[in-house]
């Protein structure tokens, strides 16, 4: 499952050879959403390592990624697996008023006798 998040870049590490193989990087992304400033770690792999170059720290991003989770030795690892990052100037060509719908276009009928009890099904069909 994707999710995705805005912030500012805090932090970049630099890529990291985990093995003749394989390579990772880190970054931390800055957010505000509490009362308290959260700092999330995310990590790169592979090809996906410089991404984040263009980027400078202090500028407002947004992250996709995955959450990954493992277990070895029975110990459990999470990780936060970015596969895509949007500098601010991308951020804001992607919110185009083309983009967006009015809230009222995804709201209820408002007549409640066209409800019927097949409309609650999971199902998408």
């Amino acid at each position: 499952m994707a999710y995705e998040m805005v912030g500012k870049l805090h932090k970049k590490f630099d890529t990291e050879s985990k093995s003749s193989s394989f390579q990772a990087r880190e970054f931390v992304v800055e957010t505000n959403d509490s009362n308290y400033t959260q700092y999330i770690k995310f990590q790169l792999t592979q090809d996906r390592c410089s991404i984040i170059d263009p980027i400078k720290e202090g500028e407002q991003l947004k992250v996709y990624f995955d959450l990954r989770g493992r277990e070895w030795n029975e110990k459990y690892f999470t990780n936060l697996n970015a596969w895509k990052v949007e500098a601010q100037s991308e951020i804001a060509a992607s919110n185009s008023p083309a983009d967006s719908f009015p809230i009222d276009q995804f709201s209820e009928p408002a007549n409640s006798d066209q409800s019927r009890a097949e409309d609650f099904d999971d199902l998408p069909f």
